[in-house]
């Protein structure tokens, strides 16, 4: 494929990731309609983890060795199990726009733990101030819900902190992917990272006793199988290929594409409430996770120029 060919296509998976990963918040709220939130993630990551294997398999990749099933299954527990599992158990209560805009917050739950271990990047004051916008941005788009009292209020307190629970997972598994990254084929980490994260939420599903419970309409049928061939298989095979391509700066744009999107869609086909708060705190989100992310960039490039500059 030719070098323009190949960035325009590039820039296509792109969208795709914005489009489809922006959509998988309602698609779970549906699913949820007759499917446990722990079976869901189960079946959707286990059937996502094996159609993926298999069709790497059949094209002659190779899986990864033994020697490293321990830390992708710890992988598959931090950003399945408690990232994704997170987010779907808090949809039960929480409006998928507003889980969305809660989950693009994540960066700062990962840029607080990294300061805190060795070798880290410490948090400037800069850094803290973004830090403060974006979770006053979180707290305006909660607190009606959060003071509201009674039963409902009760579970969308339950919904925000699995979120946060969600965001810490997450947070772990990329600062210990990022740490412990090995010369191996993404998709086949990632099929077994999906593998071993469904298996996890289908035991947790079984202790629940959650089977009992299942059932499937046409309804959430299809919102399930979107979430397995369309959000897995399709969304991040497209998220690698824009990231083996395209600068990771631009990239990591997706994150700031999907709430708004997300927003959009609980609205239009859930009647999901949408007004100047949800535009405001979403805003003021943004705006925190914009000043994290260029602070972070900057001390990035400031460290390289000085090792470059000691090697000279």
């Amino acid at each position: 494929m030719a070098p323009d060919q190949t960035r325009r296509t590039a820039y296509l998976a792109w969208l795709s990731v914005c489009a489809i990963w922006g959509t998988t918040y309602l698609a779970i709220r549906i699913a949820l309609e007759t499917i446990p939130p722990a079976l869901l993630g189960g079946l959707r990551y286990t059937a996502a983890g094996i159609l993926l294997g298999v069709i790497l398999l059949a094209r002659g990749e190779r899986m990864p060795a033994r020697a490293h099933w321990g830390g992708l299954a710890l992988l598959g527990f931090l950003m399945v199990v408690l990232g994704n599992g997170g987010v779907i158990w808090a949809e039960q209560w929480v409006p998928s726009g507003i889980a969305a805009v809660m989950v693009a917050s994540s960066p700062f739950w990962t840029n607080g733990i990294e300061s805190l271990l060795p070798g880290g990047e410490r948090i400037t004051a800069r850094t803290l101030a973004g830090l403060c916008v974006g979770f006053g941005g979180i707290l305006l788009l909660v607190w009606p819900d959060l003071t509201a009292g009674g039963a409902a209020g009760r579970q969308f307190v339950l919904g925000v902190l699995a979120i946060q629970v969600a965001g810490i997972g997450w947070a772990i598994g990329s600062i210990y992917s990022r740490r412990h990254a090995r010369d191996e084929n993404v998709l086949s980490a990632s099929a077994m990272q999906m593998l071993f994260g469904g298996v996890m939420m289908l035991v947790i599903g079984t202790a629940r006793g959650e089977w009992s419970a299942l059932a499937f309409t046409p309804r959430t049928l299809w919102a399930e199988a979107y979430l397995i061939v369309v959000g897995s298989l399709a969304g991040y095979s497209a998220y690698v290929f824009a990231l083996k391509h395209l600068p990771i700066s631009t990239v990591s744009l997706y994150a700031y594409v999907n709430p708004i999107l997300a927003v959009l869609v609980g609205t239009w086909l859930a009647d999901e409430a949408f007004g100047w708060r949800v535009v405001l705190a979403s805003a003021l989100v943004f705006a925190g996770i914009t000043v994290v992310r260029t602070q972070v960039r900057g001390q990035r490039l400031e460290a390289k120029g000085r090792i470059k500059g000691a090697t000279l």
